[in-house]
């Protein structure tokens, strides 16, 4: 059968017109199941630590853990398309989602929640969604922006609807009954993933280096120079492990490009506070009074606000007056989230909450828009796809440290407050270092590059350190737009 990661299509008989459209719609209901789904957690965080006895410190590790799962899975999911290609991908995904849930409603403790609930299903969900934004380049080709804005409003509506059926059915049966039907609920990952038949592609070329392999291999084998064979073959292991590594995870970007460095710290130090508000917000507001159902709401307030601000937010993105400027129109939206967090940290009163939650959701709408757009000027695009993996990789790994140590904080202080200052600590202190550092290098560039002549692309001269580059080609593979939980 062939793979849709395999080869650009034959023909554009399959794109942008028929079944693409059925593809699409699963794509989102997909991104809604998979990435919207993080966002409940707040809802159970009480229960589960009443009945577990667990501390705060230990009850986020559960979200936690899921959370930095579905980013750093990022790597394999694109192995795994390489491989057996984006359906059966999302397929496995599915599968893995709704058994790692199942299981988590039969746990005895909360460690094996974390495994459950946290590694299986945040693995299930990595791969689902990941494979669903690939399959929509082999499918859309002219419509392709309009396709992907489309898919991405999935995660929105995931935000919005899944606080409010968690509540409703954590009031109705309990958290345990709750995780049994949200497995048969993720298990339609696999519904989606069957709508999104192959797309018929070129077979590949034969690889010259594994034929010429495979005849060295045949020669040596022959020949009965065993010792001198398995050098050989050790050697060529260690170059394709290196290979690997070197297309997944652009360690070689990360020390030459400054810009690339700056971009990547800065978010990984930005999301140890980004991903707070959303795991606390609704146990510090049951804490301090306010009715359940009204707490879940806030988080669906943020998801409704980010179903029209996100689009509007990448409109505005594109204006000329923000070519080559992204990057600080990224860092004050940073700034404004960090800054938002005062409020909730402020008072708890139900109508500053839902102040903070428009505050909060705006600025929020305009990171989730822009940070795969700034890394895609800061780095090459022919290498976008192993910088995004390293990327993802030291992003998941703060995001997996951020809520625990959140909770430790509440724990040794006995106040919820102290979350959202920490939230904004991460927040503003990462936005005055990525603007400031490239603001700095943009600086640096302008003494040491006078002679130079201004890149082809706008976009990329303001603080780019690599060439400008030429237009997309036509018959490459097809351009992927990535969309997280973010």
């Amino acid at each position: 059968m062939p793979q849709e990661g395999e080869a650009a299509p034959q023909s554009s008989r399959f794109q942008d017109r028929g079944w693409a459209w059925m593809v699409l719609v699963a794509t989102v209901l997909a991104h809604a199941l998979t990435l919207g789904f993080p966002a409940c957690v707040g809802v159970f965080f009480k229960d589960l630590q009443h009945d577990f006895q667990a501390s705060n410190s230990e009850t986020s590790w559960f979200p936690s853990i899921m959370t930095a799962v579905l980013h750093a899975g990022g790597p394999l999911c694109s192995i795994l398309v390489e491989r057996f290609g984006c359906r059966t991908t999302v397929m496995l995904g599915g599968l893995l989602s709704g058994v790692g849930m199942v299981a988590s409603s039969f746990s005895k403790s909360i460690s094996q929640l974390y495994i459950t609930a946290g590694f299986i299903t945040g693995l299930g969900s990595c791969f689902s969604f990941q494979a669903s934004v690939t399959v929509l380049g082999y499918y859309f080709s002219h419509r392709r922006t309009l396709a992907n804005a489309l898919a991405s409003s999935g995660v929105s509506i995931g935000l919005t609807l899944w606080p409010l059926i968690s509540q409703y059915l954590l009031d109705e049966m309990g958290w345990r009954n709750t995780f049994l039907i949200f497995g048969g609920m993720l298990l339609n990952c696999c519904v989606c993933g069957a709508v999104m038949r192959p797309v018929p592609t070129k077979p590949p070329a034969p690889s010259l280096s594994c034929c010429q392999g495979q005849s060295v291999e045949g020669a040596h084998l022959s020949n009965g120079h065993s010792a001198h064979h398995k050098e050989l073959l050790r050697q060529s292991r260690f170059a394709a492990c290196f290979q690997t590594l070197q297309k997944y995870l652009a360690f070689d970007i990360f020390f030459k490009n400054k810009g690339y460095q700056i971009y990547t710290i800065g978010v990984a130090w930005m999301v140890m506070g980004f991903v707070l508000p959303l795991i606390y917000l609704v146990p510090y507001a049951i804490l301090n009074g306010v009715e359940e159902r009204k707490a879940a709401l806030l988080i669906s307030t943020i998801g409704f606000i980010n179903i029209f601000m996100r689009p509007m937010a990448g409109l505005l993105s594109g204006l000329s007056i923000f070519t080559g400027r992204r990057i600080y129109l990224f860092s004050t939206a940073v700034l404004l989230n960090g800054l938002s967090n005062l409020i909730c940290a402020i008072s708890a009163g139900y109508n500053i909450l839902v102040l903070y939650c428009l505050v909060y959701s705006v600025s929020m709408s305009i990171i989730g828009a822009l940070i795969f757009q700034v890394l895609m000027d800061v780095v090459e695009m022919d290498r976008f796809s192993s910088a995004l993996g390293l990327f993802t990789i030291l992003e998941s790994i703060t995001i997996l440290i951020g809520p625990p140590l959140a909770g430790f904080l509440v724990d040794i202080t006995g106040h919820f407050s102290y979350v959202f200052y920490a939230s904004s600590f991460f927040m503003v202190s990462a936005a005055l270092f990525m603007g400031l550092g490239f603001c700095t290098m943009e600086a640096k560039n302008k003494l040491t590059e006078t002679q130079k002549p201004p890149p082809e692309d706008p976009s990329r001269g303001k603080y780019s350190e690599v060439p400008a580059e030429a237009g997309p080609d036509k018959n490459g593979p097809p351009e992927v737009i990535y969309v997280t939980s973010i």
